[in-house]
Formats: structure tokens, C-alpha cells, sequence
């Protein structure tokens, strides 16, 4: 259900965002996609000047405004909805409450790829935990989860706490995960190891030496590589 304020976000936001259609570009970003995903075809930079346009002047969105906007921009074919509703849940990630997290799990287990769930993984739910500490359960349950975003999600919800980091849970999940067949959780093993390394680079020396024996060739060389 949406607000003013979400269909006023609706509102302004899909004809910007249709009058920069650009089909030769959206080609070629289909393509780098694997052909997933339609594309509206701009740039980085014209998408971040469209959002700009989209949100000035609008009052400070509450929770409910958030998820209509989300939903809606995930309801979309075109990907560059996605992104900015990415970006406008990362600008706000000190409203939503714990109960939004099932919207989260909503956004990353739908139109699954990299470009929308490494975002929401290290950006929106990683505020979401650290604000809502509760919530550190639910990634214990996402780190064993099937899915492998949800997976890949919560290794890497932590990955800008820095000294804040629950090591246990990072070196748990790590460890729980490290015979994971599939490239995109062996490299986000890898890749939670080598941020992590910039705050305790002895700590990680010492997770990969004793799990070399389980950990993919991809997650140590990640885990290392500025080591």
C-alpha cells in the first residue's frame, strides 16, 4: 500500500527516467548483464542526477514510504529501477525498524544478481543490523539459508563495521560456507575476509592458514590478496 509521498516519488520519477531511455546503450547493458535484465540504457552519472531530481525537495520518507517505492521500482522491467531504489533505501537506512528486514529478503531473493544484492547486503542491511541488533539472529539463519544471495547477503551485511565486526559470526559463516559450490558465496567469503583484513589482518592470517583445508582456491586468494 503507498502514500502520497511514494506515488509522488512514482510519479516523478518513471517519466525522468523514461525520457533518458538510450536503446543503444541498454543494449550493451543487457549484454554485460547476461541478457537478465531489460535496461533503460544511461549511465551511472545521469542516474545519479536523475535520483537527485526525483527526491528534491520531498520531505523525509517514513518506513512505509520506503517499501512502496521499493516494491514498485522492483515491479519494474527496467533495471535502473532497482538501482534507485537501492540508493534511496541506502540514503535512509536510520528509518526503517527490524520489521523491515522481510522486505529486504523480498528485494534480494527477487531478480537476483550481484548489482542489486551486493547494495542492499553491505549497505541497507548492514545498517539495518547494526541499528537493530536483534537482527543478528536472522542472519544466522540467512548464512544456512538455500538461497545463495541470502547467503551472500549475510556474509557480507558486515562488511563495513570495521572494528565492530562480530567475528564470530564472520569467521562462522565463513568457515560453514566454505565448501559452498557455487562463485558468487565463495567469492563473498573471500571478499568479507580481505575487508576484514584491513582491521585485523593477524586475525584473517590466522582463519585462512587453519581452514585451507575447506576454503575454495577463489576465497583464499580474495582473502589474501593484500596480505
Amino acid at each position: 500500500m503507498s502514500g502520497p509521498l511514494a506515488d509522488e516519488v512514482m510519479d516523478r520519477l518513471v517519466p525522468l527516467y523514461e525520457g533518458a531511455r538510450d536503446p543503444e546503450r541498454a543494449v550493451q547493458a543487457a549484454a554485460y548483464m547476461r541478457n537478465q535484465f531489460s535496461f533503460l540504457g544511461f549511465p551511472a552519472p545521469t542516474q545519479r542526477a536523475l535520483a537527485r531530481t526525483v527526491v528534491a525537495g520531498l520531505p523525509k520518507p517514513g518506513e512505509d514510504d520506503l517499501r512502496a517505492v521499493a516494491l514498485a521500482c522492483w515491479d519494474r522491467d527496467e533495471r535502473e529501477y532497482q538501482y534507485f531504489a537501492c540508493d534511496w533505501l541506502r540514503a535512509n537506512v536510520r528509518v526503517p525498524g527490524p520489521g523491515f528486514l522481510d522486505t529486504a529478503r523480498t528485494l534480494i531473493t527477487t531478480k537476483s544478481w550481484w548489482d542489486t544484492v551486493d547494495p542492499l547486503a553491505t549497505r541497507f542491511v548492514g545498517g539495518l543490523v547494526r541499528r537493530h541488533p536483534q537482527l543478528g539472529a536472522e542472519m544466522d539463519a540467512w548464512a544456512e539459508d538455500d538461497n545463495l544471495w541470502l547467503v551472500r547477503t549475510a556474509l557480507l551485511h558486515q562488511l563495513h563495521y570495521g572494528g565492530e565486526t562480530d567475528t564470530e559470526r564472520l569467521f562462522g559463516y565463513c568457515a560453514r560456507q566454505a565448501e559452498h559450490p557455487d562463485f558468487f558465496v565463495r567469492k563473498a567469503i573471500g571478499w568479507a575476509l580481505r575487508h576484514y583484513a584491513r582491521t585485523d589482518p593477524d586475525a584473517v592470517r590466522e582463519f585462512v592458514s587453519g581452514n585451507r583445508g575447506i576454503l575454495s582456491p577463489l576465497s583464499v586468494r580474495e582473502a589474501t590478496k593484500h596480505l
